[in-house]
């Protein structure tokens, strides 16, 4: 059977993930902070949007993966709580995790969970309590590719490693070959870029290698680069920014960079009957497998990344809301019991289907409202 091979902004119902009612809202991600991501148009009603407690300002920062949805969910809270600012942050995981342990934000976004030692750390600025980690946004992590002629580029996991671990120089290497048949690939030089700041992208990225391919990715997974060679840029939009500027360019970021670029992603050689293409319903068949790690409100989770079921997407990142348990500043907890009391909503997480993004598990996300109420 052939697979539906396109990366578009369009998402299916998706099955295993069970979310009720699916509305979805015509959105298009924006590599501008101050943007709207939808070019302006209406994302769906606001009317279920409690905004009790919520006043002032609320400063967040971290993981740039998220930003798409982030700019989503802000634009549609804003628009409903009149005279609440929400400022979220698109940097990276490591930058927001050490402004949230800093105590200059509100909350942090991280595409990993915290540390051991990133949560010992959080007990000074939660003075009662810990930093959690709440999954709030799912979906797959892209590999795109610009190699004019070349379309439906199919790779696995040892070719992956092997071209961003420079072992792999040339398009036409008999390794991408033995998995493209019937392409015509150039001898162009590969260009592989990687994020040149901490990154829960690129842990996540480690960590599927370094599962996946173990033989050739001999790396722990961290949040920053780890292997020699290649070419460094600013957040997942730097990274997608020169993988569609550049010939011969490779690189890895959330679908919806892809999405909005128009940048065409590869498609995964898993072992399964046919290689998988990076699209949200397929990140849902692996997400929805996921176990819960964290213990008390931490809701941290493990991902399977050698999954060979049919049509499962295995470079998936769950982005976490890293936020006090208890021990919040009294001037934003209202705030940030609101906004992500909407965010983990049905509402909230209808957003995500067509900006690139899979909600979170309906079993799991029943669990984050439940954490968000408690917040204290």
């Amino acid at each position: 059977m052939k697979l539906q091979r396109k990366t578009g902004l369009r998402a299916t119902a998706l099955g295993a993930l069970a979310v009720s009612g699916a509305l979805v809202l015509t959105a298009c991600g924006s590599d501008d902070n101050t943007g709207t991501p939808d070019g302006g148009k209406k994302t769906g009603a606001a009317s279920n949007i409690k905004c009790d407690g919520a006043k002032g300002q609320l400063l967040a920062s971290g993981s740039s993966a998220q930003k798409n949805a982030m700019d989503l969910w802000v634009k549609n809270y804003m628009a409903a709580c009149p005279g609440v600012e929400i400022n979220y942050k698109s940097s990276s995981s490591g930058e927001g995790i050490i402004g949230f342990n800093q105590g200059r934000v509100g909350f942090a976004g991280s595409d990993s969970a915290l540390k051991p030692e990133e949560v010992a750390e959080s007990k000074k600025i939660c003075k009662s309590g810990q930093g959690i980690n709440l999954p709030m946004v799912g979906g797959p992590i892209a590999i795109g590719y610009n190699l004019p002629g070349v379309k439906d580029l199919v790779l696995d996991a040892p070719t992956i490693a092997k071209i961003f671990n420079t072992k792999i120089k040339k398009w036409d290497d008999p390794a991408i070959a033995k998995l493209n048949p019937e392409a015509k690939l150039p001898s162009t030089p590969i260009q592989a870029f990687h994020r040149s700041e901490d990154s829960g992208t690129t842990q996540n990225l480690g960590k599927y290698l370094g599962k996946a391919a173990k033989a050739d990715w001999p790396y722990e997974a961290e949040k920053k680069w780890p292997a020699p060679g290649g070419q460094a840029a600013s957040g997942s939009s730097g990274v997608a920014a020169q993988v569609k500027q550049v010939e011969g360019a490779i690189g890895y970021f959330e679908l919806s960079y892809a999405a909005s670029q128009s940048i065409p992603a590869v498609q995964i050689d898993t072992g399964a009957a046919a290689p998988v293409a990076a699209t949200s319903e397929n990140a849902s068949k692996a997400i929805a497998a996921a176990k819960i790690k964290g213990t008390g409100k931490d809701l941290a989770l493990d991902l399977d990344y050698q999954t060979k079921a049919e049509g499962a997407y295995p470079i998936v990142l769950v982005t976490y809301e890293v936020v006090c348990d208890t021990g919040n500043k009294a001037e934003t907890l209202g705030t940030v019991k609101s906004f992500l009391t909407y965010t983990a909503s049905d509402e909230g997480q209808k957003v995500l289907a067509e900006a690139g993004y899979a909600p979170i598990p309906a079993e799991i996300n029943a669990k984050v409202r439940e954490t968000v109420n408690g917040l204290s």
